[in-house]
Formats: structure tokens, sequence, C-alpha cells
């Protein structure tokens, strides 16, 4: 690679870390604002729910960096000649980050609306979607060395859709939370109302420990390269 190319490139590889950087970064301040949100005996419960509230903004930016991650990913593929990528799928790759991006940010504006409802659902399936073509991607690519070659590119793919994977659970956890949330904001603070609301964020905790773990090991290989 050459001049504009080799810039270009450069350029992709920062993005992708900056991406990494803020996905962990803001997932790591979403931690521990639940962490505090959890302390029902040090905090009051108005204290918890401002809390709250800046845990679900401060998502966004995991949210946001994660859809943004497609593209860039495959497109960082493609510049860097690890995986000989048809133009069609990188340019396909941009429209379905861009329309993530909308189905996530406009769910975020209109919450607790029917509009924020469909534009989950449809987000729901879009993820299910791509967790199987990374699923896919990563275990064609292991067994055959087709369409990725280099087995740490491909078990980097296998990894992203298991992200997918555990995202995917860490919402089907969560969602009995909603319900909770409102119990404990309508009765106020008791055991009656903490204590399934503690267990069913702590349900939760466990997929996010997962994607943690395979965020790590994906950066791993993608930056040390252990593999052929």
């Amino acid at each position: 690679m050459e001049g504009f190319a080799a810039t270009g490139y450069q350029v992709m590889v920062y993005l992708h870390l900056l991406l990494l950087v803020f996905w962990l970064g803001a997932d790591a301040g979403v931690f521990m604002l639940g962490q505090e949100f959890r302390r029902r005996h040090e905090h009051d419960l108005p204290v918890r729910l401002v809390q709250l509230r800046m845990l679900v903004n401060l998502d966004m930016v995991p949210r946001t960096a994660w859809a943004l991650m497609v593209p860039v990913s495959i497109s960082l593929s493609a510049m860097g000649q690890w995986w000989v990528v048809p133009a069609s799928l990188v340019w396909g790759s941009w429209l379905v980050g861009a329309a993530w991006l909308w189905l996530v940010w406009d769910a975020h504006l209109h919450d607790q609306t029917p509009r924020a409802a469909r534009n989950r659902r449809l987000e729901f399936w879009l993820k299910l979607a791509l967790m199987g073509f990374y699923l896919w991607l990563g275990l064609a690519s292991l067994v055959s060395d087709t369409p990725i070659a280099p087995d740490w590119l491909a078990w980097k793919a296998l990894m992203f859709g298991l992200i997918f994977a555990a995202a995917i659970m860490i919402d089907v956890a969560f969602k009995p939370v909603g319900p909770l949330l409102v119990a404990l904001i309508q009765r106020g603070s008791s055991d009656e109302t903490e204590v399934p609301l503690r267990r069913a964020m702590d349900r939760t905790r466990v997929w996010v420990w997962i994607v943690y773990l395979l965020l790590f090991a994906t950066a791993f290989l993608g930056n040390v390269k252990p593999l052929p």
C-alpha cells in the first residue's frame, strides 16, 4: 500500500481502535453506575434514579460504537487486503451500520413509545441476522480458509458473532427489569421490590462479563495476530 491507500488504511485502523476505546470505556462507566444503583442502603431512591438515567444515556456510547464497528471492521479488512471483500458488501455494511444507528438513537429519543418498541424489535432481528452472518463467516473460514484466509481474522469474526449472541442475551435477561423498576418507583424501596430487581440485574451482568471477555480476546487477536 502506498500514498493515499496507506493513509486511508491507517485512518481506518485509528477509527477501529477509537471505537473499541469508546465501547469499553463507556461500558465501564455504565457498569459502575449500575453498581452504585444497586447500593440501596447507601443512596436514596431519587439519587439512584438519577444514576439510572445517567446509565441509560451513557449506554448510548457503546451502542453507537457497536453499530459502527460493523462497517469499520469490514472496510478495514478490505483496505488492509486481509480479506477480498466485494465492494457491494463494503457499501452494504455502511448502510446496515447507518440503519442500525438510526434505530438505536430513534428508540432512545422516543423512549417509552410504540415507535421505540417497534425500533427495538427491528434492531433485535437485525442483530440476530448479523450474529448469524459473523458466526457463519468465522466458522466457514476456519474450516475451509475461505472467504477469510488468516486464522486470526477468522477467529475474530467468530468471536464478534459470539459478542452479538451474548449482547442479545443481555437484552433478553434485562427485559424483566423494566416492570420491576416501575414497581420500585411506584411502591418504594423494600425487600419486596428490590430483591427481584437485584436478581434480574445480576442475571444480566453475567452476559455483560462475557461480552467484556470476548472484546478483550478480539482486541488481542487483532493487534497481536498470534495465528497464521
